[in-house]
Parts: C-alpha cells; sequence; structure tokens
C-alpha cells in the first residue's frame, strides 16, 4: 500500500492562499472585536457615581441614618396629650375593633353592659392595670393615664355608655410658667450692661 492513500488534502495549495489564511486568522477576530465595542459602547450609558454629585445626591448621604422614619420629641417641651379616639386608633382598636382575645368591640352595647355595671373608676382601672389577656395600658407603656382613660370613656361611649371625659392634669400651666420665668431671668442677663 502506497502513503499517497492516506495523506490528507489541504484547502491551501498556493502561497497564496497561505497568506490570506493567515491575514483572515488575524483580521476576523479583530474586526469581531472591533464592532463588539461599538455595540456595546453606542447605547449611552450614565456610569456608576455620575449624578452623585448632585446636591441632593451629597444631601442624602450625608442625612444621618437615624433621622429615617424616626420624630424626634422635645422632652423639654409641654407633653401633649392624645385624644382617646387617637389612642383607640393606634393601640386598642387592634383588639377592641375585633374582637379579638374576648375583648368587647366598640359599638357593642351588650358586650359593654357588664363592664360599665361595675362603674367608671373599675373599667379604667381594669385599662390602666390590665385584665385577663389585656395588658396594663394595651400594651403600650408610654401612654399617660390620662391618655388610656380618655381611650376607655371614649370606647364605652361609642358603645352607649355615658362616662365623663377625664380632666387633664394641669402641670402643663406650671411649666409655661417655668418657661417663661427662666426665659426673664435670661433677658435680664442679656440687657444687663457688662462690668469693666
Amino acid at each position: 500500500m502506497s502513503d499517497a492513500h492516506h495523506e490528507e488534502q489541504s484547502a491551501i495549495k498556493t502561497p497564496k492562499q497561505l497568506i490570506v489564511a493567515v491575514l483572515a486568522g488575524f483580521l476576523v477576530p479583530i474586526i469581531c472585536i472591533i464592532l463588539l465595542v461599538q455595540y456595546v459602547t453606542n447605547v449611552q450609558k450614565v456610569g456608576a457615581g455620575s449624578e452623585g454629585q448632585t446636591a441632593e445626591a451629597i444631601a442624602a448621604r450625608l442625612k444621618p441614618v437615624g433621622d429615617e422614619g424616626f420624630t424626634f420629641k422635645d422632652v423639654n417641651a409641654p407633653r401633649v396629650f392624645l385624644t382617646g379616639e387617637e389612642v383607640f386608633k393606634s393601640t386598642c382598636s387592634a383588639c377592641h375593633a375585633t374582637g379579638a382575645a374576648g375583648a368587647p368591640k366598640v359599638g357593642d352595647a351588650a358586650a359593654w353592659g357588664p363592664r360599665l355595671a361595675v362603674g367608671e373608676d373599675k373599667v379604667i382601672g381594669f385599662a390602666l392595670s390590665g385584665l385577663r389577656a389585656m395588658p396594663a395600658k394595651g400594651g403600650n407603656p408610654d401612654l399617660d393615664d390620662v391618655e388610656v382613660a380618655r381611650a376607655v370613656v371614649y370606647m364605652v361611649n361609642q358603645s352607649g355608655g355615658k362616662f365623663k371625659e377625664p380632666e387633664v392634669p394641669a402641670p402643663a400651666a406650671a411649666a409655661t410658667a417655668d418657661t417663661s420665668a427662666s426665659a426673664a431671668a435670661v433677658a435680664s442677663t442679656a440687657s444687663a450692661p457688662a462690668a469693666k
């Protein structure tokens, strides 16, 4: 057997074809890369950080994280008591609007009847100290006793009762007097001539 039968035939038979094949091997990938770069960079894209130097972006970055979603209270300001309806909506409605855990629903005179029979002071006392499944102050320890009493009166009066709205304590007037006295003292020291 001769070796000629097993020789493989090449597609490149002349030196000119060899030069074209070598050039095509280099040029085709380069052209493909150039076309891909053109395709990717053709769309106008805003890079990350391009908008980072605007006044709004700088203010958002410098804003304290603790400010997000919190309302700061001035502890030195006179206390503003919530109304009974506000306390009911924020704290009491979870159980007293739905009747959860055996709580009497607001507006249900039959459910509130036995509770009203024990008297206003006892009903408010139960709300302040807790009763069965209800925690003290409805589970909101930030509520003042007056606010809890207002919520009880609101619920009872919505359910056919005739409880009297509790009085707001008077320390707010004393705090206002203290504030005005300290402001007058500051004003008198500011107006006094400086000693030489």
